[in-house]
């Protein structure tokens, strides 16, 4: 039996923002035949988005669960993913809905977190479903808009209101990290959270590099 909506109690103020010690992420279904009818976004964007938001989680020690749907058939999660979490094998479901398999709720619960981030494809289906499940079972759901995609750029919009209407929150893979990281006094994560910016970050990583080119170029006296 599900339990009351408790979820959305926190959607303001600062205890509404993500920490790495509340958060536990979950990637679904980022394989080939969903690839192949993502038509929402670039699939090098994804690509690029949902391995630098694994790789986000490593860095800031929050749990992954990694899963997949019928990987026989659809084939098997993309390398980036895998490769974040090498000693990780997905848990190959036949729901849809990924809520509705018992072993990803309770690798879930199991973590102890109630703040719930979620990226799957598609997002109308793989990332709808669950989102809107476990918002009404009392997690505060995040879904990681920009690590996510539909069949169309209205199939992914139409997901996103149903969403926010169930009390999910729409946010993007880099305002995680930076949720996340959220103080530069939090000198630990700062060199992992440079590494995948300058990786994944696009034009902030391009400019992050050039920076370092020119302090490098200040200490040894060279420059323009």
């Amino acid at each position: 039996m599900s339990t009351p909506n408790t979820a959305g109690s926190n959607k303001a103020g600062l205890d509404a923002l993500l920490t790495p010690e509340e958060s536990v992420l979950v990637l679904i279904d980022h394989q080939p035949f969903q690839f192949a009818n993502l038509n929402s976004h670039e699939p090098a964007t994804i690509v690029n988005n949902v391995v630098g938001l694994a790789k986000a989680a490593k860095a800031y020690g929050v749990p992954a669960i990694l899963t997949t749907v019928l990987e026989e058939r659809g084939g098997y999660l993309i390398q980036g993913i895998q490769d974040v979490f090498p000693e990780q094998k997905p848990i190959d479901r036949t729901f849809i809905n990924t809520w509705q398999d018992q072993r990803v709720v309770d690798a879930v619960k199991a973590t102890g977190r109630k703040k719930l981030v979620l990226a799957g494809l598609w997002t109308e289906i793989c990332l709808a479903m669950p989102a809107i499940q476990a918002a009404g079972e009392g997690f505060d759901v995040y879904a990681v808009t920009d690590a996510s995609g539909g069949v169309s750029a209205e199939a992914h919009d139409m997901a996103v209101r149903h969403m926010v209407q169930a009390g999910v929150v729409p946010i993007t893979w880099m305002a995680v990290m930076g949720e996340w990281q959220r103080d530069w006094a939090r000198e630990e994560t700062v060199p992992a959270a440079a590494g995948i910016q300058a990786q994944h970050g696009g034009g902030s990583g391009v400019a992050f590099a050039w920076e370092m080119q020119l302090l490098a170029a200040g200490r040894s006296g060279g420059g323009a």
